[in-house]
């Protein structure tokens, strides 16, 4: 039976986590032993895990944890720590070419230490067994429409803040949009509407009821231009970036007539050379959530926050750890081949390094 031990986020604004005190529970119940480090910043207080019979452990004590403990979080570690002994299970950002990547595989093949990366859990078709990315179209459009109400109602638009839910959320977007009643509603385009993250995104306007385009691979087949997106007041990008994807709003594009004022693009990914956005060239926080690329004809504002669904972080954590639970359980006898694909995949990457 497997330890898994469920470690404190470090990284600001991070409420999530990868596992619910009923989870735990089941993995209890089926023999496993479950310890879960403090976190006053959890959406899920630690006060659930402990009634399910987690063993509490102070926060960010998992390197003292046991040599067998698997460490479950979320987020990347700080990037100056210490070398790691442990396997781990969370997102690592080291296989894309990422800043930080290289640094973090030296720490785990020093310690002697794995990384099971969240983002290359796989099936045997090469799906991922679990995401967070409807919650991720559904915050970054909500951020979308923030970004229009304050240019619409002629203010900035301040640091986002982290939500209770998503009815408090659509609750202050209606309150906000009621306050504009000369301003006719946005239309919106979501293109990978069909995925994850873009069914999040088409969820969020349509409960604010919008006008929402729904565009998929057979409507960018072509390869471009799209001047469609032009004619919309809000842009959802639920794409990710790669070779195969084609540019949606080309550079020359900012200067053109459009009714386009707010790109929110989800997958935000600003670096890579396949960005399919090429206009602005940094990510956003929720403290700082848009880059304002140019103030002529109408303004253009991009949203590109990397990790949106911390905005509803009780939602978007139950949902995940109820995807994720099945594979846990799983760990010790990894009858599906997920971690061990996750474990090939790993080695490949620490060998280049």
């Amino acid at each position: 039976m497997a330890h898994i031990w469920v470690r404190a986020e470090q990284r600001e604004m991070e409420q999530r986590v990868g596992l619910t005190p009923q989870g735990a529970k089941a993995l209890l119940d089926a023999g496993h032993q479950v310890t879960v480090e403090d976190s006053p910043a959890r959406a899920i207080p630690t006060d659930g895990y402990a009634k399910a019979g987690c063993v509490i452990a102070p926060a960010h004590s998992w390197p003292d944890a046991p040599s067998d403990a698997i460490i479950l979080g979320l987020k990347e570690l700080d990037a100056d720590g210490p070398d790691l002994t442990h396997r781990h299970i969370m997102f690592g950002h080291a296989y894309k070419g990422q800043a930080d990547g290289p640094a973090l595989l030296r720490r785990f093949r020093r310690g002697g230490g794995t990384l099971l990366d969240l983002e290359y859990l796989l099936d045997d078709t090469g799906r991922r067994i679990a995401a967070f990315g409807y919650w991720a179209g559904f915050a970054g459009a909500a951020i979308g429409m923030k970004a229009w109400i304050a240019q619409t109602s002629g203010t900035s638009l301040g640091a986002i803040g982290v939500y209770p839910g998503k009815t408090a959320l659509l609750d202050e977007l209606r309150k906000d949009l009621a306050a504009l009643p000369d301003a006719p509603a946005p239309a919106a385009l979501v293109i990978g509407a069909l995925g994850r993250v873009g069914s999040g995104a088409c969820d969020l306007c349509t409960a604010l009821g919008l006008s929402v385009t729904r565009w998929d691979k057979a409507e960018t087949a072509s390869g471009g231009p799209f001047p469609e997106i032009l004619d919309h007041e809000i842009f959802v990008n639920c794409i990710l970036a790669s070779p195969s994807v084609p540019v949606f709003v080309p550079a020359e594009a900012v200067a053109k007539a459009r009714r386009l004022s707010v790109i929110a693009d989800v997958s935000c990914d600003p670096s890579s050379s396949y960005n399919p956005i090429p206009i602005y060239h940094r990510s956003t926080t929720f403290a700082d959530p848009l880059v304002r690329v140019t103030d002529s004809p109408v303004p253009l504002d991009v949203m590109a926050i990397d990790n949106l669904p911390s905005m509803l972080p009780a939602e978007s954590s139950e949902d995940y750890a109820d995807q994720l639970l099945p594979y846990l359980e799983d760990l010790d006898t990894d009858r599906t081949g997920v971690w061990k694909r996750a474990g090939a995949i790993y080695e490949t990457h620490v060998s280049k390094v």
